[in-house]
């Protein structure tokens, strides 16, 4: 409340040249979110109270402060504003009808485009648990969100089956990330509907790869047409491959001295395309635990002098840094069971990217952390980076009259 005798200064400037979001803002600065508001056709026309560059720190206010009201996320994020010579009447935030209205004219593209533009990876060339032979590691993984049960989005998103031919509670939406292993930092995503696979929302991140990474992928990825549209990226790979009837039949062509060995990869009802050259890894775990099971890694890293079958089983391990990262997603940032607020499909694919661009802003803060003390990121922790970001939303005092 305003003290007693304060009078408002008198501004032309708007919500928007006022709102401070502390670590939001410097991974995503204003003149940029104005940018891909523009690009997007968003901007609004007329001066309103609640204009874009607002709502779209509010989508990644509502991931930093996900289990608050609408209002309780606005006020967190205008908690900032203060007055050397006070106020006349009191500020009279604006209703949830009237945010959940600016949400809808905002859309999802332009927190889509910002995401794009600003997600990449972190990782310095010394940071540990980010390379190997010179290849920057990164993981692919997917994951299910549970949305608000409303006829707008179970019609659009759909629901899993479950026993008895009955639907879940929820409808879903389907997210595949692309994340860089040392860092945790998911530079690229593709959002879908639950009935679309992970290799269809796999193919759309494929022109995110290039050459100089090693992609890391479980089992459940792998077909032939995938791998070799993977590997024409340019990246390298290295995927998990299952071992039991339904796994592909290599042609096995020669044993290497590490034992590795190299075979040809093809679908056998394939007689146009030409063979892949691939080299195996077969392994087991010794976890003191009788663990018997068989592990197969398919590779493109064809030379054992540049990497050893030892090296690369031991790479792999690294693939369950994305479980990581969705369950800091899901579960810290997001809040354990809860569903996503949005009622219709696009203010849900916009609350998602607000997810992944909050992620990334704290994991930034996170990989800058690390940098300056010498850590591996992976020594910093997420929940108090989450909680440090939550506290440096809207310094009081930060902007003058």
């Amino acid at each position: 409340m305003p003290r007693a005798g304060w009078k408002k200064p008198v501004s032309d400037r708007r919500l928007s040249d006022l709102v401070s979001v502390g670590v939001l803002t410097r991974v995503f600065p204003p003149e940029l979110v104005d940018e891909v508001i523009a690009e997007a056709g968003r901007t609004e026309q007329r001066n309103r109270t609640l204009p874009a560059r607002v709502m779209a720190y509010f989508a990644i206010g509502m991931a930093l402060y996900s289990e608050g009201s609408y209002e309780d996320v606005l006020s967190q994020l205008t908690d900032g504003l203060a007055w050397a010579s006070g106020w006349e009447a009191s500020y009279n935030p604006p209703s949830k009808s009237a945010i959940f209205q600016a949400r809808q004219r905002l859309g999802p593209e332009p927190m889509a485009a910002l995401f794009a533009r600003v997600a990449e990876p972190l990782a310095t060339p010394m940071m540990a648990g980010s390379w190997l032979a010179g290849r920057r590691m990164v993981a692919i993984d997917g994951t299910c969100l549970d949305v608000a049960d409303t006829v707008e989005n179970a019609k659009f998103f759909g629901r899993p089956g479950v026993s008895k031919g009955e639907q879940a509670a929820f409808p879903q939406a389907r997210i595949v990330a692309l994340a860089e292993c040392g860092t945790h930092a998911v530079f690229a995503a593709e959002i879908g509907v639950y009935s679309e696979s992970e290799a269809t929302l796999t193919e759309r991140l494929l022109p995110r790869l290039e050459p100089g990474m090693l992609l890391l992928a479980d089992r459940g990825f792998f077909s032939y047409g995938l791998w070799r549209q993977a590997s024409g990226t340019g990246a390298d790979l290295l995927w998990r491959i299952r071992t039991d009837a339904f796994g592909p039949k290599a042609k096995h062509v020669r044993d290497l001295d590490d034992g590795s060995w190299l075979a040809m990869l093809r679908k056998s009802t394939d007689r146009e395309s030409e063979p892949m050259l691939v080299r195996a890894v077969d392994y087991t775990v010794d976890d003191g635990r009788g663990n018997d099971t068989s592990y197969r890694l398919f590779t493109t890293l064809l030379d054992p002098g540049e990497v050893s079958a030892v090296d690369l089983a031991a790479a792999y391990n690294q693939r369950w840094e994305i479980e990581l990262i969705l369950d800091e997603l899901k579960t810290h940032q997001r809040g354990p069971r809860t569903v996503l607020r949005s009622k219709s499909p696009d203010l849900v694919q916009q609350e998602i990217w607000g997810h992944l661009c909050c992620h990334y802003a704290i994991r930034t803060l996170m990989t800058d952390t690390a940098k300056h003390s010498g850590r591996d990121p992976d020594r910093v922790s997420f929940v108090a980076a989450l909680r440090i970001a939550r506290q440096s939303v809207a310094p009081r005092g930060r902007f003058p009259p």
